[in-house]
């Protein structure tokens, strides 16, 4: 028999007990096809606790996954579940989830408090529940003090907040981040992502996107990598680090004599090597990063030399996708 379904075409929430031995987020090769576009294409994960990066670089299918989880697409194939259940036939498993979408717009003419309230009422708490709720939240994205200002008057990462506060005040077990730091300066990176870290530090589950790798190696070792809508690489970033050593990395210094810079480092064995780009400017190449930058400092200070910056121009998701596809 096939459940009965609501104006949304889900499944009318039933009594519903979460599976505790499943993950809070499964997905067993999901594939999402839009014509013959593959947006996800045999995507399996299983991801519980703690904050995990999905990256990817625009149309690596990330909005596509989000989506898919908050039942607002259908997966073309393979299969999908939130807390061990499949939220196509009961809706239930949305009770524990905040959402926070790539773009929203927000009524600005309401204050921060006003809209925090609103959807706690939403979820079903009396009017005085909802206002210590939205106290609550709101505290804690460090927007207390300024909760009763017009969300019109808030800059683009005060806003990024109200809409993570209005996302935990169903106290959520699985909170999921489309794009959170995009557009902000970096004050409000920074307070966004001790949110984010403190989120992961209590036990929630926080799926959080980005195609920036150093802002989520900031926030979490943790990461899976997308690319034309399929995992190519999965698990802690130290070690896919390791795994990207194999292939040959740039170190650019920035320096008065670059050539007396290259005489002193051409001895190395992991460089593999050295090229004058423009004045002052040294590129080293090597197979193995790590090695180079512990040797560099002892180089630089016992030569005597000036360096002036160390960059890797290379250490960007971009290059590491070149690297784990072979080029694209």
């Amino acid at each position: 028999m096939m459940p009965d379904l609501d104006q949304h075409g889900h499944a009318e929430t039933k009594e519903w007990t979460p599976d505790v031995k499943a993950p809070v987020v499964m997905l067993d090769r999901v594939s999402k096809q839009y014509g013959r576009i593959n947006a996800l294409n045999g995507v399996s994960l299983g991801i519980s606790g703690g904050v995990t990066g999905i990256l990817g670089m625009n149309g690596a299918g990330k909005s596509t996954l989000f989506k898919l989880l908050m039942g607002k697409l259908r997966a073309s194939s393979g299969a999908v579940r939130l807390f061990g259940t499949d939220p196509w036939r009961n809706s239930a498993p949305y009770s524990r989830v905040g959402f926070v979408p790539e773009h929203e717009k927000l009524h600005d003419w309401m204050t921060a408090f006003d809209f925090v309230v609103t959807f706690a009422r939403l979820y079903g708490l009396t009017r005085d529940e909802a206002k210590v709720e939205a106290t609550r939240v709101l505290d804690f994205v460090d927007l207390k003090d300024v909760m009763h200002k017009k969300i019109g008057q808030y800059s683009k990462g005060m806003r990024q907040r109200v809409k993570i506060a209005h996302a935990l005040v169903n106290d959520p077990d699985l909170i999921i981040l489309d794009e959170p730091l995009q557009g902000c300066d970096p004050l409000a990176r920074t307070t966004i992502m001790n949110v984010i870290k403190e989120l992961g530090r209590m036990g929630r589950t926080v799926l959080v996107s980005s195609h920036i790798l150093h802002e989520i190696e900031r926030i979490t070792e943790q990461i899976v990598i997308l690319h034309r809508g399929r995992v190519v690489a999965l698990g802690n970033s130290h070690a896919i680090r390791e795994m990207l050593d194999q292939h040959p990395h740039k170190i650019l210094l920035e320096c008065n004599k670059p050539k007396d810079v290259a005489k002193s480092i051409m001895d190395i064995d992991e460089v593999t090597g050295l090229h004058f780009v423009s004045d002052g400017k040294l590129l080293i190449e090597t197979r193995h990063l790590g090695v180079v930058h512990q040797q560099l400092p002892d180089i630089i200070v016992q030569n005597g030399h000036q360096v002036t910056g160390i960059d890797n121009p290379d250490d960007d998701l971009q290059s590491i996708l070149r690297y784990l596809t072979g080029g694209f």
